[in-house]
């Protein structure tokens, strides 16, 4: 039945993409985060799924009318060159190349899609779409794990989908820690009081499935976005009782063993696990350090006829760390785009909530902005001890920053500096606001802009 649903759906959506785009790239990231052909069984589960969505979506980007340039932003040009760099890198790898070209395959469509996603983000409402096809593909299995957890007592770990990015209980824990805010600000922005409370409760579900992964990189990333998370809250003594009531109740839940397992990380001199990351850290840099330009290619840790050129003898391993699993299998010149990428998606946060500050119009952008940097700093506290440094997650995520900060900017330009929301509400005094209900507003709409420029007169 499951196989027989999901048939129907794709059917469904695959025509609708190439009269509406936008349609194909939530088919594709749906198949990319969540991976619901790994669900399914029969005929279902063998057409490709992500392949025949992006061809949908190119065939609607040229019947549609759609847009038929890139946005000129700076996290465009950061992609072509990362795609470049990461290109040329695997020409000269040192691995095999029927082991290199499959995962430079995989990762340069993830990298080209982007830019097809870059020029149909043209409006909020798909960039909210974006936001809702992440929550709702990651926050499944959050919920599932989270109640999967409540059934056992937490006595078994939480995977994701087989043969998946995130099949492996660390890559999950990382995934559902991103998404978290993200349901977040989808809370914020919901006018539904049935939905801000659904949301809520699938927060605190997935939160017990990121414990229940058992991941102590999920852990140590957790740890840094509750500290995050709180700093940044606009009402801490009520976010923080909160945060430390789930915590503690989260902990309280958890059996012996996992809090057995948890101790490792403050003991992790006598942890077989840490001294093998630690030694595979070392290893990674020594292969960037001997070949700066390009790196060993993909996989360069993990393949014996490149990890054995430079220590022999070693057990090949996946580096487990999003900084030098880039460094060493594509060098510095790639790793630095990379990293450049990552602060200019910082850069845009913060520039969005320059712009949006104090503005009823653009609240949205703000909570997005705001949560979105707690998923960052998710990314890379608990990437830190994962191989995941070309999630597709991340990446959309901040190509989805670059176009809500064009958004924001086209939307302050539009508004000449007297009729300006923040200009307007300033002309007005206190009590002339308390006596005017439709100035008010909420973090879930915004106020029209004749009524502010009436309230300024």
């Amino acid at each position: 039945m499951r196989g027989l649903i999901f048939l129907l759906g794709m059917g469904g959506l695959l025509p609708m993409a190439i009269a509406t785009p936008m349609v194909g790239v939530i088919a594709y990231y749906w198949i990319s985060f969540m991976s619901p052909q790994m669900e399914v069984w029969g005929i279902a589960a063998a057409p490709p799924w992500a392949l025949l969505s992006v061809l949908a979506t190119l065939l609607g980007c040229v019947v549609a009318g759609e847009p038929k340039r890139l946005p000129r932003n700076g996290m465009v040009v950061l992609v072509i060159l990362f795609v470049i760099l990461t290109t040329i890198s695997s020409l000269f790898a040192l691995g095999p190349r029927s082991l290199v070209l499959p995962y430079w395959s995989q990762i340069a469509k993830t990298l080209f899609f982007l830019l097809v996603l870059a020029g149909l983000l043209t409006q909020r409402h798909r960039i909210h779409a974006l936001v809702w096809i992440m929550v709702i593909s990651l926050g499944f299995y959050g919920v599932t794990g989270g109640l999967f957890a409540i059934v056992t007592g937490g006595r078994f770990h939480v995977f994701g989908p087989p043969a998946s990015i995130i099949g492996d209980n660390n890559q999950l824990a990382v995934s559902l820690l991103m998404v978290l805010p993200l349901m977040n600000y989808l809370r914020l922005q919901s006018g539904h009081g049935v939905v801000r409370k659904g949301l809520v409760v699938a927060m605190l579900l997935t939160l017990l499935s990121i414990f229940a992964s058992y991941s102590r990189g999920g852990l140590l990333g957790l740890a840094a976005v509750t500290l995050f998370f709180w700093w940044k809250s606009r009402h801490k003594l009520a976010t923080g009782l909160v945060m430390a009531a789930a915590l503690v109740g989260a902990f309280a839940f958890m059996p012996a063993r996992w809090t057995a397992r948890m101790e490792t990380i403050v003991h992790y001199q006598h942890s077989n696990s840490a001294q093998d990351r630690l030694r595979v850290w070392r290893e990674a840099l020594g292969i960037a350090f001997a070949r700066p330009l390009t790196g060993g290619g993909y996989r360069s840790t993990v393949t014996p006829q490149v990890i054995h050129q430079f220590y022999p003898g070693v057990i090949p391993r996946a580096v487990h760390d999003v900084w030098l699993e880039v460094l060493s299998e594509n060098g510095f010149p790639a790793f630095f785009v990379w990293l450049g990428m990552l602060l200019l998606g910082f850069l845009n946060i913060r520039r969005i909530r320059q712009l949006a500050r104090g503005d009823p119009r653009l609240a949205w952008a703000d909570d997005l902005a705001r949560m979105s940097q707690v998923t960052l700093i998710a990314f890379v506290s608990a990437g830190s001890f994962l191989s995941m440094g070309y999630y597709d997650l991340y990446f959309s995520l901040l190509v989805a920053l670059a176009a809500t900060r064009e958004l924001v900017a086209r939307a302050v330009e539009a508004v000449p500096e007297e009729h300006h929301p923040r200009a307007a509400v300033s002309l007005v005094s206190a009590p002339a606001i308390a006596s005017a209900p439709l100035a008010r507003t909420s973090r879930a709409g915004a106020v029209p802009s004749w009524r502010l420029r009436r309230l300024g007169q």
